[in-house]
């Protein structure tokens, strides 16, 4: 039996960031597989005509390399952790129906998908937790979810597609706030300059009445500007397309490499890692 998603819900916004997933792994094999996507997508009753026609547009094609890389760098990040904290928890923070953190599992860590409660309720229903792993029902923003992650072994907290809609404030409150309860651990996230967030911002700024796109978080140099935020952050970014792969592999063609470039040096693509330091 299919789990039939209806149009114009928060259901929708889920489900096109999973195609997206999908896509990347029938036109970048070599570089990025999510078999959760694709195992997923047959399981859902959606009409997605609209996402395949979209799927042959050029844009579209690079939208969704750009998903493939910023996943693939974020799971590098998380794995990099897990290497020295065994026994951390591993939190995907505004997890929508993203299976990074299983992707990770090394057997012996413990695994948090955060997102509001209807997503998890949704999520719950598609993608129950497994063995060490728990969907947790909350708003971000909200400190109250702190107390829900057993940090004993260490923790990596990521987030992909989540701060383009949070203001600055919100974004340091929580940066800060993370640096008091969970020394040691580390914070990675993607993140771009005011111009990529204004691109970003487009279509749901106007959705939203929301006039000032300059209140949103946008970065340009992590280092020097976030590490302003507190003396206990370690700070340091790569560029999310070429940072941590140099994409020459066959399938990515010579325009989207060129692309892959303007992006992280013209937009400051990037992938942010905050280390937190112990309380001083």
């Amino acid at each position: 039996m299919k789990y039939k998603i209806e149009k114009n819900t928060v259901q929708e916004t889920l489900i096109l960031p999973l195609y997206s997933r999908k896509l990347c792994t029938e036109l970048y094999q070599n570089l990025y597989r999510d078999e959760t996507a694709v195992h997923l997508i047959d399981q859902i009753d959606y009409d997605f005509s609209q996402a395949e026609k979209n799927s042959r547009s050029l844009m579209q094609r690079f939208g969704a390399l750009e998903v493939a890389m910023r996943q693939n760098d974020l799971a590098f990040e998380v794995q990099a952790y897990l290497k020295t904290h065994p026994c951390a928890a591993v939190v995907n923070l505004g997890c929508g129906l993203d299976n990074t953190g299983r992707a990770c599992d090394n057997g012996n860590c413990k695994i948090y998908n955060l997102d509001f409660p209807d997503v998890i309720a949704l999520r719950q229903q598609l993608l129950p937790a497994g063995e060490r792993e728990q969907n947790i029902p909350c708003d971000l923003k909200d400190p109250a979810w702190f107390d829900k992650i057993d940090a004993s072994g260490g923790a990596v907290f990521f987030a992909s597609g989540v701060f383009y809609y949070f203001l600055t404030q919100q974004v340091k409150a929580l940066v800060q706030g993370m640096a008091d309860v969970f020394p040691g651990g580390v914070l990675v996230f993607d993140a771009a300059n005011r111009t990529a967030v204004k691109m970003i911002a487009k279509t749901w700024l106007r959705t939203a009445k929301i006039k000032d796109v300059g209140a949103y978080f946008a970065v340009s140099d992590a280092k020097s500007e976030l590490s302003l935020w507190d003396s206990r952050l370690q700070v340091s970014s790569r560029g999310y397309m070429m940072g941590y792969n140099d994409l020459k592999d066959p399938s990515v063609s010579g325009f989207f490499r060129f692309l892959a470039k303007v992006g992280d040096n013209g937009m400051k693509m990037q992938i942010v890692k905050i280390g937190f330091g112990d309380r001083q």
